[in-house]
């Protein structure tokens, strides 16, 4: 009788309460309680129905209205019982969501200030390197498998360079060197592409190539290949007022970046921030003799 008693789910559940609210009691003591009245505002109730038509593309009915109040007032009840059980610390979770808006703060700020063409153009000149169009290339290739043909592709690469600067290259290109799966011509490709396609060593070298005249043997992770470079457009920085969006863009960023940082200064400076173990050497200043680093 006692043990199927024990077995009872009811009395699992009274036991698990019990605990709870001792738990609760346990966490809450010494702590003020938390305001006991929740009002819900016309200006609230105004905001939950917008949002449901935002949602839903209608106004909400009087009972979906009633549904929404009843939400809100659900949620406030365990936000507050959950700050007041402490639950919110040490939640990895919560701690970057409070540290986002915290820097969505100082963000804000940044965003008010408005640049003068002269401040984006001060920026421009001081990181042209964000804004310069790259070169591009067009050119054609022919190929010489290394694995294939062995100490032999490069004497035949010669061979056929030789015939091709002579004017007495083949009709059909592809021919006259080995299968690949790598294009036999690119228009109008980036150095980034190019390296991309046949690997940085090749990249650097045809952009060294002249243009106009067949060359090579240039080396690829692939093998040799003969090259010519039919166009040739060098770096350029386009005009101002082409590129004023992407200028602001970046501007604005910068401008984030550097609110964030202040704000964060301005903050660190209110604590002393002490670093244990090991890692207190990371921070350029002497440890304490138990290895822990005041800042």
């Amino acid at each position: 009788m006692i043990g199927r008693f024990l077995r009872e789910p009811l009395l699992h559940f009274l036991l698990i309460g019990t605990a709870l609210f001792v738990l609760y009691g346990a966490l809450n003591r010494g702590r003020s309680d938390a305001p006991r009245d929740i009002v819900v505002s016309e200006a609230r109730v105004e905001a939950l129905a917008e949002s449901f038509a935002t949602v839903w593309m209608r106004p909400p009915t009087p009972e979906e209205v009633k549904g929404l109040v009843d939400d809100h007032i659900a949620e406030e009840i365990y936000y507050r019982e959950a700050i007041a059980m402490g639950l919110d610390q040490d939640d990895t979770v919560i701690r970057r969501r409070l540290r986002q808006k915290m820097e969505f703060i100082s963000e804000d700020a940044a965003a008010a200030a408005e640049p003068t063409d002269a401040d984006l153009q001060a920026y421009l000149a001081a990181h042209p390197e964000k804004f310069l169009e790259p070169a591009e290339l067009t050119f054609v290739q022919v190929y010489f498998s290394t694995e294939k043909r062995g100490d032999a592709a490069r004497p035949s690469a010669e061979q056929l360079l030789a015939e091709l600067q002579a004017g007495r290259g083949p009709a059909i290109l592809a021919e006259a060197g080995d299968p690949t799966l790598l294009p036999g011509d690119m228009q109008s490709a980036s150095p980034q592409v190019i390296a991309n396609t046949f690997g940085s060593e090749f990249a650097a070298q045809i952009l060294e190539a002249p243009v106009g005249q067949w060359t090579g043997p240039l080396q690829s992770g692939f093998g040799l290949h003969l090259v010519r470079v039919n166009d040739r457009k060098a770096d350029a920085m386009p005009a101002f007022e082409q590129i004023r969006p992407l200028v602001l863009r970046e501007w604005q960023s910068e401008q984030r970046t550097q609110s964030n940082k202040a704000f964060l200064d301005s903050l660190r400076a209110k604590y002393d921030i002490r670093v244990e173990g090991q890692a207190a050497a990371l921070f350029g200043q002497p440890a304490d003799s138990d290895g822990t680093q005041v800042k």
